[in-house]
């Protein structure tokens, strides 16, 4: 009763006024309560983002009866202000305009599908591609401390529990403090298995050496956390890119994922880092962490579209199972709905 008193801003006053607003609090409260329950994972997680796109998007809507070069200008800030980017935000305003000038129709009414068809446009122009089955399937996962990379690890190997798969978690991490003993923490909640050694050893070698126990011991999955930050960017890259080599000739053609793990939250920072670790690595496919927690999703499109590197998966809260693989389609559906 406390918590949606407090939400709707309901303060109980004496006579009939202050009963009809406890009432129709607490009818608003359930209602959105009924709505949380039916709601998806993707839908939940995108909330803060939907609700800022709807109040702007509703106030175009509005006030104007055409699109028309106002509303082109209005949409470009409401692009920018969810963090889309300036590159991305650009070439959504030009599909637009082709659009809706093939189209002849100029309807306001129709801007929510225009503007849903485009962003599609651009996300399913970088589709993951099919991997063909390898096992040990070796994935080395990388980013910057700090952007939940471990957890999320953790909460990779969940998933592949739940599918039945044996998981070998390799701690080489082993600059950052905690970083192996975290891990281990992960792989006994969610049943995987660790290698790791103690605090400041050879990152690569620990990653050579959990390929080899993954061949042996015939695991399906071998998930490789690796350190976030040394002295300068360039000894990091350079650290990654020897356990990338190392891992190559502990099993050729491995690692057969490289997954850039970044902190939905850091915005345009985020983008940075994509592109850096790109040029680098090569990546195959990001996870975007946090994104429940910020406003400005439209960074998932900004990063798709500008490094041309697949979304993998999003985390969209807490729980193991906030950790949700990305679809186009659902997650659109989520912001425009």
């Amino acid at each position: 009763m406390e918590v949606f008193l407090q939400e709707y801003g309901i303060y109980l006053g004496a006579g009939l006024v202050g009963l009809t607003g406890l009432f129709s609090g607490l009818f608003l409260y359930r209602k959105r309560q009924a709505k949380r329950q039916v709601a998806s994972t993707m839908t939940l997680g995108l909330e803060k983002t939907h609700d800022q796109l709807k109040i702007r998007l509703g106030e175009l809507i509005r006030v104007s009866r055409d699109i028309d070069e106002g509303v082109y200008a209005h949409l470009e800030e409401v692009l920018l202000g969810a963090d889309v980017g300036v590159k991305t935000t650009q070439k959504l305003l030009r599909y637009l305009r082709e659009d809706v000038t093939a189209s002849g129709r100029k309807d306001i009414n129709l801007l929510k599908g225009y503007l849903r068809t485009e962003i599609l446009k651009i996300l399913n122009a970088h589709p993951t591609e099919s991997l063909l089955p390898k096992k040990p399937h070796v994935q080395m996962i990388v980013g910057v401390n700090g952007v939940g990379k471990t957890t999320t690890i953790g909460k990779l190997a969940s998933l592949y529990r739940n599918n039945n798969e044996t998981v070998l978690l390799a701690a080489a991490d082993t600059f950052r403090a905690g970083a192996v003993d975290q891990l281990k923490v992960w792989a006994t909640r969610v049943g995987a298995n660790t290698l790791a050694q103690k605090e400041g050893a050879d990152p690569a070698a620990v990653a050579y050496d959990a390929v080899k126990a993954g061949v042996a011991r015939d695991f399906d999955k071998v998930v490789i956390d690796t350190a976030g930050r040394l002295h300068t960017k360039v000894n990091l890259m350079e650290e990654l890119k020897k356990v990338r080599r190392v891992i190559d000739k502990a099993l050729p053609g491995a690692p057969h994922e490289i997954i850039l793990v970044v902190d939905a939250t850091q915005g345009q920072n985020a983008l940075h880092q994509a592109r850096e670790f790109h040029q680098a690595l090569g990546l195959t496919g990001i996870i975007l962490t946090k994104l429940d927690g910020t406003a400005k999703g439209g960074i998932v499109v900004g990063i798709l579209d500008e490094i041309g590197v697949p979304i993998r998966y999003v985390g969209l809260g807490e729980r193991l199972e906030d950790l949700q693989p990305f679809f186009a389609t659902e997650f659109v559906d989520a912001l425009l709905a």
